[in-house]
């Protein structure tokens, strides 16, 4: 805005309170035409509350009435009867393994000293605060009228297989597992294997240990001298010059827009209002719901009898001779001769030591802490020269570069200096001429 048309335009039929934007700028690069963005037709979500009131009565509550609920009859647990034999509580684990005696294992772990607060908890929580409970009356439970009522007629418990089957006794019947024939060797396990046989243990041979060789101090003394010292010699050189160039700061007198092209130009359109539909008034059913289903309708309780069997007596002809229980598997395949043989157990080897474990490591035993040795330091003495001279604070920027004055923007004078007024343009712009050109037109003429 530095190089701005401070004036507001003349015209007579258009008549604006804006500054005008025509700049240097905007003549050398005009605007070209760009497409307006489309708008979004993403809809508001702002929620509308509805303007009638809820009601505290649900469909449930107005169409499904409480009918009588009769108390279910329960069935009387039986007794129990305590026995008086002793339950074995011996297993094959407290047999076979028995305790050894074990040392406490100190902990690894450092003690944390934990801060205990002092202060009481609050245990309210911001359900309770927040969350009050209404003064509603209790809803009572809505179910279904169950019409079936049990016969008064004591139940026999008895059943079909119970009637026509009896009941002849147990029948004798042999097994038909065959004999485990397998010898059983009198002598000892011989544990030789052909790992024990061939397998002869070789003496281990001792360790290589790698001496370290004797660091030698070498006589000749050290220069402190370097490859950049010594091919590298301070030569007097020109000092670097600067390549920034100078920005001049610009003051005008004229206050900041706070205006845009944006907002000038670009202006939000007006958005036609939502379309809603208004919800249909619920008008509640004049009748009465029926609560009979096609199975309550169609299938009915008839009175409960057991079921009579269809097949004749005259079949059923009982026997007196006794039921044979053989069959082919039974006479071929005869049960073998054979006993259980007992799991083979092996005499534990492993011998238990009968003093206490130390809970020492090998680093703990065999490393032994030693004093620190204070090794001597090779590092040679400063041998440059010491200025005892100050910093000079000068700089070839602070010294060869001086300010120069501000040259204020003539467009920002109402009538600028060493111009005179030429005339006005249609849009209401003052043209100026320089002085010299001016007195050189009259002169010719």
């Amino acid at each position: 805005r530095c190089h701005c048309c401070p004036h507001l335009p003349t015209r007579p039929y258009k008549k604006n309170e804006k500054p005008c934007m025509l700049s240097e700028y905007m003549e050398r690069y005009p605007l070209y035409p760009i497409t307006v963005p489309r708008g979004s037709f993403k809809p508001k979500e702002a929620y509308k509350m509805a303007q009638i009131p809820m009601g505290g009565i649900s469909t449930t509550k107005r169409d499904y009435i409480a009918h009588e609920v009769l108390p279910q009859k329960l069935k009387p647990p039986e007794k129990h009867d305590k026995s008086d034999k002793s339950m074995d509580l011996t297993s094959t684990y407290k047999q076979d393994y028995n305790s050894y005696p074990i040392s406490q294992v100190p902990p690894c772990l450092p003690c944390v000293t934990r801060h205990i607060p002092s202060t009481k908890m609050d245990t309210r929580t911001t359900y309770e605060d927040d969350y009050v409970l209404w003064n509603e009356p209790k809803t009572e439970p809505i179910r279904p009228n169950d019409r079936f009522h049990p016969s008064e007629e004591k139940f026999d418990h008895r059943t079909i297989v119970q009637d026509d089957y009896l009941y002849r006794g147990p029948v004798a019947t042999q097994s038909c597992k065959p004999l485990n024939l397998v010898q059983k060797i009198k002598g000892p396990f011989e544990n030789i294997t052909n790992y024990r046989m061939n397998y002869v243990p070789h003496p281990l041979q001792k360790r290589y240990a790698h001496k370290n060789e004797k660091c030698k101090v070498n006589e000749v003394p050290f220069d402190g001298l370097t490859t950049h010292k010594v091919s590298y010699k301070g030569m007097v050189g020109e000092p670097a010059r600067l390549a920034k160039p100078y920005q001049l700061k610009l003051l005008h007198d004229l206050p900041f827009s706070s205006t845009t092209e944006f907002q000038e130009k670009y202006q939000a359109w007006p958005r036609p209002p939502v379309f809603t539909k208004k919800p249909d008034v619920y008008l509640p059913p004049l009748e009465k719901m029926n609560l009979h289903a096609t199975t309550q309708v169609h299938y009915k309780h008839p009175n409960g009898k057991p079921a009579k069997m269809c097949q004749s007596l005259a079949h059923l002809k009982k026997s007196t001779e006794p039921f044979n229980s053989s069959s082919i598997m039974k006479e071929d395949y005869k049960p073998w001769l054979c006993k259980r043989l007992k799991p083979i157990t092996h005499v534990p080897e492993l011998t238990f030591p009968a003093k206490p474990m130390d809970c020492l490591t090998t680093f703990q035993t065999h490393y032994v802490p030693h004093p620190l040795t204070v090794v001597k330091s090779y590092k040679p003495g400063w041998s440059g020269p010491n200025h005892h001279t100050l910093l000079d604070a000068k700089t070839t920027y602070a010294t060869s570069y001086t300010p120069k004055g501000l040259v204020r923007c003539l467009a920002s004078y109402k009538d600028p200096p060493g111009y005179i007024f030429d005339g006005a343009d249609a849009d209401g712009h003052k043209l100026y001429l320089p002085a010299s050109k001016s007195e050189c037109l009259q002169g010719g003429h």
